[in-house]
């Protein structure tokens, strides 16, 4: 079983790089975007909750996103691995994820970031917008705000794997299948 996080700032291309990463390893998926669209888009209680910090740019507190996590988890157990999207966002989701997949017998085997510039990920997010609609995407200062939140709260999740040997750094600038390359390089090695 093959465990990855892919980690990186908002529109780093977290979920275009998950997508080829299940085609070509067959990973279950875990985005907790998408989970929390879900949840939204269905009127949950848990989705309003989330709809209050989501809407604002902020991160949803930890225990909702945990609750939500742990049930995909307990749910896929079989497959081949899991390639988490989105999470963990900060040192307390990385503890309580390694505790966790420990539970199930379990572990992350690496977190790879993919580094993008503001000016790329302000391009990629407002023409996401654009796109797809999408709120959390709506404007250029709501998208500031998604990268200091990131910067202040999330990036620092990377030195629990960095002090535990598992954090691999990519350029996550370029042509998709460059990136989908990178990264394959390094799983493999895993």
């Amino acid at each position: 079983m093959k465990n990855i996080i892919l980690f990186g700032p908002p529109g780093a291309g977290k979920g275009t790089q998950a997508k080829k990463l299940i085609d070509k390893y067959g990973l279950f998926h875990i985005s907790t975007g998408d989970i929390f669209r879900n949840e939204l888009k269905n009127n949950t209680e848990l989705g309003k909750k989330a709809k209050t910090y989501i809407d604002k740019g902020n991160l949803v507190p930890d225990d909702l996103v945990i609750e939500m996590l742990k049930h995909q988890v307990a749910e896929n157990l079989s497959g081949p691995g899991f390639i988490f999207d989105g999470f963990p966002r900060t040192h307390m989701q990385a503890e309580a994820l390694y505790q966790m997949l420990g539970s199930f017998n379990t572990k992350i085997d690496a977190m790879i970031t993919l580094l993008a510039d503001d000016d790329e990920v302000i391009r990629r997010l407002s023409k996401r917008a654009e796109q797809e609609g999408r709120s959390d995407d709506k404007s250029v200062d709501i998208i500031k705000n998604r990268l200091e939140v990131y910067r202040s709260e999330t990036a620092i999740a990377k030195e629990y794997y960095r002090d535990k040997g598992k954090l691999f750094e990519i350029n996550g600038i370029g042509d998709i299948e460059e990136i989908h390359q990178r990264l394959v390089e390094i799983i493999d090695s895993l």
